[in-house]
């Protein structure tokens, strides 16, 4: 096992490192095909915990430079260590900075946009990442922008 293609792998995915070492091996080792089989499990894992209960989490908020656009932001999860891990709270200022940068109306319209530091992914893709690292549910359930004046 090549230690470098886990850590690699173990950085840029943020999963497991015996989920990573895993799809190393039954990729022989192509860390491209190893990312598409963690993304398979992670579908996979993602559809069994989507009936997961959701009770903890926590509230984020964004205030651009300009002070002119904020906005609020509550995202679930299934545990307190989870809502607390310095991941969970680095995903929802990302979210929060998102929201106030550009206007969605729904969640799932929130969910479907390109995320602004990463146009390759969607937002759903970063909450699907977050739930595969964090083995939990996790939910955007409600948000708010405000915008000086309007």
């Amino acid at each position: 096992m090549d230690i470098k293609k886990l850590k690699t792998l173990r950085e840029e995915t943020g999963v497991s490192l015996a989920l990573c070492k895993k799809a190393l091996e039954e990729s022989g080792e192509d860390l491209e095909k190893a990312k598409k089989l963690l993304q398979q499990w992670g579908a996979e894992v993602l559809a069994k915990k989507a009936t997961n209960i959701t009770q903890e989490g926590a509230i984020f908020s964004y205030v651009h430079h300009n002070k002119k656009i904020a906005s609020l932001v509550e995202i679930v999860c299934q545990t307190d260590f989870v809502a607390k891990n310095e991941d969970f709270q680095k995903l929802g200022q990302e979210i929060a900075m998102q929201v106030a940068s550009i206007k969605a109306n729904t969640v799932e319209e929130l969910l479907n946009q390109e995320y602004i530091r990463d146009p390759s992914k969607k937002i759903s893709d970063l909450l699907n990442e977050a739930a595969l690292k964090f083995g939990e549910n996790i939910k955007i359930t409600r948000f708010l922008r405000w915008q000086l004046g309007l």
